[in-house]
């Protein structure tokens, strides 16, 4: 059977090459006589590995000499409650922009801890862009602010970093890491779970600086203390050894196609030959305010659940899958992260046309 287009939120596509090259190292991996999946983390093998992506990181996305990555597990939403047990301080106080399901969900979890103020909601239009904020619009007493960067479900994204003054900002960056250049400078955390655009499920990573390790509360469990992972080269249990393995060659690949420049490239055009054509379509209308639109996650309608849900199945049957909108909102959501190749969108966009005319 031939390979599908996978338009799936997460777990997403991965690249071919990627995949072809773990295949050829799945049950000897160079001269270990055995699959990474089989070696022990602490191995001189598998340290290789690990500090080879981690030091991949670095060099892709030109993190300062004074910020840890850490490899951890439990996805994003373990970081919803990491967070805020590790940056709560002296005012037990923090700042959120609830921008969608996953922004909402972890000012949920911070407020558990301590008071999680909701700075801005773009609620009241179901999430379809993302407010504009200035400085004044956050507490000058926040021991940190937060912000999902990219809005899987809705197909937001900020077009612009907030001026949180010094308070730390965090961001939420799952659906857009290494998709376009960012400046890590201009935040205190980042972090993502691995599933969309830089690996298989099971990797969480997490960028910090440094003067925000070592004051957890005093609640907070060993395994959610920044520190520990920090202190133990992110090995203080059994990491997730593949999931970190597959990361490093999805690092290697876009350092060969000409790292965060050229995938920024390759991205803004993907992105632009879909909305280009839902712009025109009399069919198919996007769902995001132009100017905060997603270039990861394209979400649009036909206005007809009926007709929704016929194109859905229809696309399936062409190979063009994962199309289904998230569940909360229906109808369709393109997800096109760095493994989707431009042939795929395009590919896509002339079954729509195509479906457009023969649904007129």
């Amino acid at each position: 059977m031939e390979r599908v287009f996978n338009f799936s939120a997460g777990p997403s596509s991965l690249p071919l090459e990627v995949l072809e090259k773990a295949a050829g190292e799945l049950t000897c991996y160079k001269n270990s006589g055995m699959s990474v999946m089989e070696m022990s983390h602490r191995s001189k093998d598998y340290e290789e590995i690990i500090f080879k992506t981690n030091s991949m990181f670095y060099e892709l996305m030109n993190i300062p000499d004074n910020y840890k990555v850490l490899f951890l597990q439990g996805g994003a939403s373990t970081q919803f409650a990491m967070v805020p047990l590790n940056l709560y301080g002296k005012n037990m106080k923090a700042d959120y922009v609830v921008t969608g399901q996953f922004a909402g969900k972890a000012q949920a979890e911070g407020s558990k801890f301590g008071e999680a103020r909701i700075v801005a909601s773009s609620k009241d239009k179901t999430f379809s862009y993302i407010p504009k904020l200035t400085a004044a619009d956050f507490s000058k007493d926040a021991d940190f602010a937060h912000i999902t960067l990219n809005n899987t479900i809705y197909g937001t994204r900020y077009n612009y970093i907030p001026d949180t003054g010094s308070v730390p900002l965090v961001a939420d960056i799952s659906s857009c890491i290494l998709s376009e250049k960012l400046d890590v400078s201009k935040f205190g955390l980042l972090y993502a779970g691995a599933q969309k655009n830089i690996g298989p499920a099971g990797l969480t990573v997490v960028i910090i600086r440094e003067d925000l390790i070592g004051n957890p509360l005093s609640i907070t469990p060993t395994m959610l203390d920044y520190s520990v992972h920090a202190n133990n080269d992110s090995m203080y249990n059994t990491p997730p050894t593949y999931s970190i393995y597959m990361c490093g060659l999805i690092l290697e690949w876009i350092k060969n196609l000409g790292g965060v420049d050229a995938i920024e490239k390759i991205n803004i055009e993907k992105a632009g030959i879909l909305y280009n054509y839902l712009d025109e379509s009399k069919l198919f209308k996007g769902c995001a305010e132009k100017e905060d639109r997603s270039i990861m996650n394209a979400t649009f309608v036909t206005g007809n659940p009926e007709l929704d849900d016929k194109f859905v199945k229809e696309a399936k049957a062409n190979g063009f899958v994962n199309i289904k909108g998230h569940r909360s909102v229906g109808g369709m959501r393109a997800s096109i992260y760095n493994a989707m190749p431009i042939e795929g969108v395009k590919k896509l966009v002339e079954f729509m046309k195509k479906f457009e005319i023969e649904n007129k």
